[in-house]
């Protein structure tokens, strides 16, 4: 991790910690053994007010909750994106709400990546997905596209910028089917009705406790503790609908 990014992280470090950091750096300046590296958690959307509270921007919503609920303000624009940086239980968190659109998430995306040197396994994306049930989530290290062309659109653009490496983590978030012929475009676009927007609240609130878990405990645990969970909440729910 660059000087910078300590410097600009050391406000939010305890005494103990920065104390402990440097005992551990004067021992052995030379190791990276004795830093953390931080994680990036990026939610996709769109900007505007058009587009708040729709199912596409359950992205940004998720972003919005966990940085309210650790305290880390995103007010800086930072490569096109809305930014926000703090520490969860002694680890740096970055945060990012790219404003690009959804299909250009990558102009932000991956820039951000290089800049703080992040290596993609320390990158997580958390996006709308369809082909979830409304409400269920799913952590994943690595993975494609996704079945349905709107998600290929919105990872492809990420992928794009990240050098076509495909390795970095996603946490999707089920809103659903859209019901009869209506189109898919029309109904990621919509707002949820009550039924819905309950569980998506739900499922944000759940959301919060695993990207903290991610910080915490790795992200191999925290997909363990999770989506046995969300496994069964999706057998529970596949046959509803928003």
């Amino acid at each position: 991790m660059t000087e910078m990014l300590w410097n600009r992280l050391a406000p939010f470090l305890s005494k103990r910690y920065i104390s402990s950091f440097q005992t551990s750096a004067l021992s052995s300046s030379s190791s990276s053994s004795s830093q953390i590296q931080p994680w990036l958690f990026i939610g996709l959307g769109n900007p505007g007010e058009k587009y708040q509270s729709t199912r596409h921007n359950v992205g940004f919503d998720m972003i919005d909750a966990f940085a309210q609920f650790h305290g880390i303000p995103l007010t800086t624009h930072y490569f096109k994106a809305l930014f926000g940086e703090g520490m969860v239980d002694g680890v740096p968190v970055l945060l990012a709400k790219p404003q690009t659109y959804m299909n250009l998430s990558g102009e932000a995306a991956g820039p951000l990546a290089a800049y703080y040197k992040l290596p993609l396994n320390r990158v997580l994306v958390a996006f709308d997905d369809m082909d979830l049930p409304c409400g269920v989530l799913r952590l994943q290290p690595k993975g494609g596209y996704g079945r349905h062309n709107g998600l290929f659109t919105r990872l492809k653009s990420i992928i794009y910028h990240f050098r076509r490496n495909r390795e970095f983590c996603r946490l999707r978030i089920g809103i659903g089917r859209p019901p009869g012929q209506m189109d898919p475009k029309a109904f990621v676009l919509q707002k949820f009705n009550r039924t819905g927007r309950e569980r998506i609240d739900s499922a944000i609130k759940e959301g919060v406790d695993i990207l903290t878990m991610v910080a915490t405990k790795g992200l191999a645990e925290a997909a363990r503790l999770s989506n046995v969970d969300q496994k069964y909440k999706h057998l529970r729910s596949h046959d509803f609908q928003d």
